[in-house]
C-alpha cells in the first residue's frame, strides 16, 4: 500500500509536472510568436520606410537637370536618373545591374571608380559620350562610406557643358570675325593718312585720290558699327517690338523705290506680286529693314539683266509667308545651312567689294524671329535663290514667347 501510494503520487506529480511544463511552453510559444510578428511587422514597416525614401531620392534625382549614377562598393549601377539615360540615349533596363563599360562604355568614367576606391572625390572632369562628337560633359565624383570609414559605393553627377562650350566658341569666332572686320577699313584709312601726312598732302592729285578712298572705307566702318549695334539690340532680352498697322505691299514699293538706282544700273526688274491687301500687326522699321536686306542682297549678286520678285500668301490662320526670288547664279548647297550666320559670306571678295558687311541676313532672321516667325532659303545653282519667313500676322505682345516653326 505505501509502496502503491508513492507510485500514484509520482504519477500524478508526473502528470502535473507535465501539464505545468506543457501550459508554460504554450506561454512562451505564445511570446516567441508574438515577437516573431513584431519582428515581421517591423521588418516590413522598415522595408517600405525604405522604400519610400528611395522612391523619394529617386524622384529628386529624377528632378534634376543633371545626370546622376548611384553604384554599389562593387561598381554595379544603382540608379540612373532620367537626365543621364537622356545624355548617353539609354533605358532604364541597359543600365540597372550593370558596370560602367557595360552600360556607359567609357574607359575615364572606370578609371574614375578605381581612382576612388583610394580618394574622397573628383571634380571637373571632362569626357565625351560615344558617338557624339560634339558633346562635352563635367564629371564630379565622390566615394561613400559608412560610420566605420568602409566604402560602400558611388555618386555620379554629370554638367552638360555642350551649349556652352558652342557658346564659347561663337562668341570666339564672333570676336575674331567683328575685329577682321573693323581692323580692315581702319588699316586702309590709317595708312592713307599716314601717307597724305608724310607729304602727299601737297599733291593735289593724290588727295583727289585718296580722300574718296577714306571716305568709302570709313562709310563701310560705319555701316559695320551700325549692324552690330543693331544685331546686339535684337539679340537683347530687353529688345521689344512697337506694333503697328503695316501694309506689306506698300514696303515693298518704297523700299524698291530706294533700290531703283542700283537695279538700274545692273538692269535688274523688281517685281512686287503682293497683295495691296496684305496687312498685319508688326514693327514696321524692323520689317522694313528686312525688305531692305533681302532686296539689297538680291540685287547686289544676281547679275546683269536678272529679275527680283516678291511674293506673299497665307499659309494656315494667322501666319504668313513671303518669299523674295530672284533668278541669278544661286547659292552653293553647303552654304544654305550658314547664311545666317554673323559674317557668313559664300563670296567673301566680291563681298567685301560690294560693301557687304556679313550681317544683313542675321539681322533678318532675328527681326523675323521677334515677330515669331523663321526664315529660310531655298536655291538650286544656275537658277537663282528663294529667300522665304514667316511672321504671324496677329501678334498681340510686344515679345512672342517663341519663334514659330
Amino acid at each position: 500500500m505505501h509502496w502503491s501510494t508513492i507510485t500514484l503520487l509520482f504519477l500524478f506529480g508526473g502528470i502535473a509536472c507535465h501539464l505545468w511544463w506543457r501550459s508554460r511552453y504554450k506561454q512562451q510559444a505564445k511570446v516567441i510568436e508574438c515577437l516573431r510578428r513584431d519582428h515581421d511587422q517591423l521588418k516590413k514597416e522598415r522595408n517600405e520606410i525604405r522604400k519610400e525614401v528611395d522612391s523619394q531620392q529617386n524622384a529628386l534625382f529624377d528632378s534634376m537637370v543633371e545626370g546622376v549614377l548611384l553604384l554599389d562598393g562593387k561598381g554595379f549601377i544603382k540608379h540612373a536618373n532620367q537626365a543621364i539615360l537622356t545624355l548617353f540615349n539609354l533605358d532604364t533596363e541597359s543600365v540597372l545591374g550593370r558596370t560602367i563599360m557595360e552600360s556607359l562604355r567609357l574607359h575615364e568614367l572606370e578609371s574614375m571608380l578605381n581612382f576612388l576606391e583610394h580618394k574622397n572625390q573628383i571634380m571637373g572632369a571632362e569626357v565625351k559620350v560615344p558617338g557624339q562628337e560634339d558633346s562635352q560633359l563635367e564629371v564630379n565624383a565622390v566615394s561613400i562610406k559608412d560610420n566605420n570609414g568602409v566604402h560602400t559605393g558611388f555618386i555620379m553627377v554629370f554638367h552638360d557643358l555642350t551649349r556652352i562650350r558652342k557658346l564659347e566658341n561663337t562668341r570666339r569666332e564672333f570676336v575674331a570675325n567683328a575685329s577682321h572686320e573693323l581692323r580692315t577699313p581702319l588699316s586702309m584709312i590709317k595708312g592713307y593718312v599716314e601717307t597724305l601726312l608724310d607729304g602727299a598732302k601737297d599733291d593735289p592729285q593724290a588727295i583727289k585720290r585718296f580722300l574718296p578712298t577714306i571716305a568709302k572705307h570709313t562709310d563701310r566702318l560705319t555701316h559695320v558699327v551700325e549692324d552690330l549695334l543693331s544685331l546686339s539690340r535684337l539679340e537683347s532680352e530687353r529688345d521689344t517690338l512697337e506694333l503697328s498697322d503695316v501694309n506689306l505691299s506698300d514696303i515693298f514699293a518704297e523700299i524698291s523705290d530706294e533700290l531703283a538706282p542700283k537695279a538700274t544700273n545692273q538692269k535688274i526688274d523688281i517685281y512686287n506680286q503682293l497683295d495691296t491687301a496684305l496687312s498685319l500687326q508688326a514693327d514696321e522699321a524692323r520689317l522694313r529693314q528686312v525688305f531692305f536686306n533681302l532686296l539689297e542682297n538680291a540685287v547686289k549678286y544676281s547679275g546683269e539683266g536678272r529679275q527680283v520678285t516678291v511674293s506673299g500668301k497665307q499659309i494656315r490662320e494667322g501666319f504668313l509667308e513671303i518669299c523674295v526670288a530672284d533668278n541669278g547664279n544661286g547659292i552653293p548647297l553647303h552654304a544654305l545651312d550658314r547664311i545666317f550666320e554673323r559674317f557668313y559670306r559664300v563670296d567673301k571678295s566680291r563681298s567685301r567689294e560690294s560693301g557687304d558687311t556679313g550681317l544683313g541676313l542675321a539681322i533678318v532672321k532675328h527681326i523675323i524671329q521677334l515677330h515669331g516667325g523663321t526664315v529660310w532659303c531655298e536655291s538650286t545653282m544656275g537658277e537663282g535663290a528663294k529667300f522665304y519667313f514667316t511672321i504671324n500676322a496677329n501678334l498681340e505682345t510686344t515679345k512672342p514667347d517663341s519663334p514659330e516653326g
